[in-house]
């Protein structure tokens, strides 16, 4: 007897939401502890999280506090897809950290497939954003230790999230 099995799996818009969830309530966690992010632009931040991760195209996007061009405290979501993915809890962030001399910064960086889409249909897909980024130079992070990591994921699809601190 003969046995064939045929499996496809779709990474769907829902499943991107609820990984993007996660980094939503770390940011919350953030405004909590820090005051920043505003808490009205959190879910702007999570629904563009979502459809980078649903169309394939994030790199990774830092949130956190820096100094000029230097961070002082970020948390990285790098994107991930495939292997041993975890879903952990959010959390396990700093807390009594003097951030108040810094500004609140994002940071986010498209991946090849973004830039091998033609400059009409990268324009279409970040007009459909909630965020409007303003291009930027990437803050450095030098001097500093990193910790803390996490991995949030569904369906195959995930965020590494780390802790840098200069503080």
């Amino acid at each position: 007897m003969t046995y064939s099995q045929t499996r496809t799996a779709t990474f769907t818009i829902t499943e991107a939401r609820y990984i993007a969830s996660k980094l939503g309530a770390d940011l919350r966690n953030l405004n909590a502890r820090y005051g920043h992010p505003r808490l009205d632009k959190i879910p702007d931040f999570v629904e563009e999280t979502a459809q980078y991760l649903k169309a394939g195209y994030l790199d990774y996007v830092d949130f956190g506090f820096k100094n000029g061009e230097e961070w002082k405290l970020r948390l990285r979501y790098t994107a991930v897809a495939g292997g041993q993915l975890r879903d952990d809890v959010p959390g396990g962030l700093p807390s009594a950290l003097d951030v108040a001399p810094y500004e609140f910064h994002s940071f986010l960086r498209q991946n090849d497939a973004f830039y091998d889409l033609t400059a009409t249909d990268r324009a279409a897909f970040k007009a459909a954003l909630p965020i409007d980024r303003t291009p930027g130079t990437e803050p450095t992070a030098y001097a500093g230790s990193y910790g803390s990591n996490s991995q949030y994921s569904r369906g195959g699809h995930g965020l590494d999230r780390s802790l840098y601190s200069a503080i």
